[in-house]
């Protein structure tokens, strides 16, 4: 542990404005509809925490602010924190658009989720979309106790996080051999990083498996389910392609190296 600490948190500083308009999951949805609606990924995730009138939900690394929004909108109060003042900032422009509109109440403030600002045992849900990579692993290790600590004892703990890093060491390599055969190699540089957005390459360090995010809940008190996703594949492209895309995203182990997205759901184990 004590050389792990020794990876310092990523600089606040990192996350701009530009980055949560450019590059952080759901911005084309939010810059176009300042969060009214959600990326597919975001609305897969937010399904799963079942949100129900009355409960007090969680949004750690709430970012732009449109998750607290629509747990306004379905009659929860929601509790947004953020590490990153330009997210507080978005965030609370968000939900001051909110007030009297929806049933929920909402609120917004910046905070380290190792240290989160709540008494114990007072939330239904806590959320954490799109921040497990950006914490280095002890980090993660006291963001989670810290969850684990302010959830109530039936709570529910939701993670969304990509991609999968076995797709990226593993399945990607095999993926690239093959387009190369097929003549689109000039698609598919050697890096899968250079697919996504370039910021992306400095700010994730934390990047998970269907195991290792099994093994980082377990270790701090939690028992669930973790899962594997990917956007809706073209199964239709020729015959061959077909067959080897329902090998890949519909055959384990297969699968466990080519969805992309990892989810979690989990409770207070014991």
């Amino acid at each position: 542990m004590n050389d792990e600490r020794e990876q310092q948190p990523l600089p606040s500083t990192l996350y701009t404005e530009e980055y949560f308009r450019t590059a952080c999951e759901g911005y084309d949805e939010f810059n176009s509809t300042e969060g009214e609606h959600l990326s597919r990924r975001l609305s897969a995730a937010f399904q799963l925490a079942e949100i129900t009138p009355g409960m007090t939900i969680l949004d750690v690394g709430c970012g732009r602010g449109e998750i607290l929004r629509h747990c306004a909108k379905l009659g929860a109060n929601s509790f947004g924190i953020d590490y990153a003042a330009v997210a507080v900032n978005m965030s609370q422009n968000v939900i001051q658009a909110l007030d009297g509109i929806t049933p929920g109440k909402t609120a917004v403030g910046q905070a380290d989720a190792k240290k989160l600002p709540f008494p114990t045992g007072i939330f239904d849900r806590v959320l954490m979309f799109d921040v497990v990579e950006h914490l280095h692993p002890w980090e993660l290790h006291e963001a989670m106790l810290e969850v684990h600590r302010v959830l109530k004892p039936d709570g529910r703990f939701i993670i969304h996080t990509a991609p999968n890093i076995w797709y990226d060491r593993y399945a990607y390599p095999m993926v690239r051999v093959v387009r190369t055969l097929m003549g689109e190699g000039a698609k598919y540089p050697k890096d899968p990083r250079q697919f996504g957005v370039a910021v992306n390459q400095h700010v994730h360090v934390n990047e998970q498996s269907i195991v290792s995010m099994s093994r980082a809940l377990h270790d701090a008190g939690f028992a669930g389910k973790v899962w594997l996703d990917s956007p809706p594949q073209n199964r239709e492209e020729n015959v061959i392609m077909g067959a080897l895309r329902y090998l890949a995203f519909d055959v384990p182990p297969f699968r466990w190296f080519f969805e992309r997205e990892v989810f979690a759901v989990a409770a207070k184990s014991g």
